[in-house]
C-alpha cells in the first residue's frame, strides 16, 4: 500500500507534467475536458501524439458525448498542423509512461486484493464508514493490523495517528495545541477521508463540521474529524461491529432540544408559547 500511494503521487505529478507540456505546445485540452487522463482525451492525445494533424480528425475521437464542444475541441487543436515533431516524441513518452504506471497500480490492486483476503470482512466494514472506501480501507488495515489489536484504546490510535491536539506547555500555559507530526503512513489516508465525510449529507461528520467550522476554521475543523474517525476506526476493528450512521436523527435531536431550550426561555420572560393542533400544518 505504501507503493501504491507512491505510484499515485507519481501519477498525479504526470499529469500535471503533461499538461505544462500540452500548454507549452500551445494545446489547452484541459480547457475542454474534465479529466485530461480520461479514456476521450487519451485518444485525441495518442491520435496527436503518432502524427495527426487535422484538428477535426482529434476532435471526432472525442466521441458523442463531446458532441456539443466539437468546435472548442477543435480549436483547441489549432496548433496540431504545425506541431514540432519533438513535441509529439514527448507525448507519446508520456502516455507511455502513463500506462506503465496503470499497469503498476493494477498489479499492486491485485496482490492487495489476494493479502487481504482472509481479513474481506474487515476491510467491507470499515469502507461502510463515509469518507472511507475500498482502497482507504485496505490503507489503514494494512498500516493498523485488522483488528487494532496493537492499540489497546482509540486514544492510542488517535495519537499514534496524529490525530490529537497537542500539549506543549510551560508554567501550566499552553503554547501551542497543534497535532503531532504523524508518524504513520495511514494518516494521509485519515486526513483524506475526514475531508471526504464531512462532505458526505446526512452524515453526522456534516452536522459536526458546521457546528466546528464557525468557532474553529477548517483545519482545526477537519482535524477534529480526523480524531473522531480514528476512534470510530478502532471501534469497528477492535470490537468488529459495523457503521451505523445517526446524523440525520442526532441533527433532529438537537432542534428538538434547541426548541425546548428557547420555549423555557421564552417562559421565563414571561411570554406564553401556545402549539398549534396537531391536524394544523402551521
Amino acid at each position: 500500500m505504501r507503493r501504491k500511494y507512491q505510484i499515485t503521487r507519481s501519477r498525479v505529478q504526470l499529469h500535471n507534467r503533461l499538461e505544462a507540456l500540452l500548454e507549452e505546445a500551445h494545446i489547452k485540452v484541459s480547457s475542454v475536458v474534465s479529466d485530461l487522463l480520461g479514456i476521450s482525451a487519451r485518444r485525441m492525445l495518442q491520435a496527436l501524439a503518432d502524427g495527426e494533424t487535422d484538428p477535426a480528425a482529434l476532435a471526432v475521437l472525442a466521441g458523442s458525448s463531446f458532441a456539443r464542444h466539437f468546435r472548442a475541441i477543435v480549436r483547441c487543436f489549432q496548433a496540431s498542423p504545425t506541431l514540432h515533431p519533438v513535441y509529439r516524441r514527448l507525448l507519446k513518452l508520456t502516455l507511455d509512461e502513463l500506462r506503465m504506471i496503470e499497469d503498476h497500480l493494477g498489479q499492486l490492486d491485485q496482490q492487495m486484493a489476494d493479502l487481504l483476503t482472509a481479513h474481506h470482512d474487515a476491510v467491507q466494514r470499515l469502507a461502510e464508514v463515509p469518507g472511507l472506501g475500498v482502497d482507504s480501507a485496505q490503507q489503514i488495515i494494512a498500516e493498523v493490523g485488522a483488528a487494532a489489536a496493537t492499540f489497546p484504546s482509540p486514544k492510542h490510535l488517535a495519537s499514534w495517528m496524529g490525530a490529537c491536539p497537542g500539549t506543549e506547555e510551560s508554567a501550566g500555559k499552553n503554547y501551542s495545541h497543534r497535532c503531532p507530526r504523524p508518524s504513520s503512513w495511514g494518516a494521509h489516508a485519515a486526513n483524506q477521508a475526514a475531508n471526504a465525510a464531512v462532505k458526505a449529507r446526512g452524515t453526522i461528520f456534516a452536522v459536526v463540521y458546521r457546528r466546528l467550522v464557525p468557532r474553529l476554521g477548517h483545519a482545526q475543523a477537519i482535524g477534529a474529524i480526523t480524531h473522531r474517525l480514528c476512534r470510530l476506526i478502532w471501534k469497528i476493528l477492535h470490537e468488529r461491529v459495523r457503521y451505523e450512521e445517526r446524523g440525520p436523527a442526532v441533527s433532529a435531536e438537537a432542534k428538538k432540544v434547541r426548541a425546548r431550550k428557547m420555549i423555557r426561555e421564552l417562559r421565563s420572560l414571561g411570554y406564553q408559547v401556545e402549539f398549534p393542533p396537531a391536524g394544523n400544518p402551521a
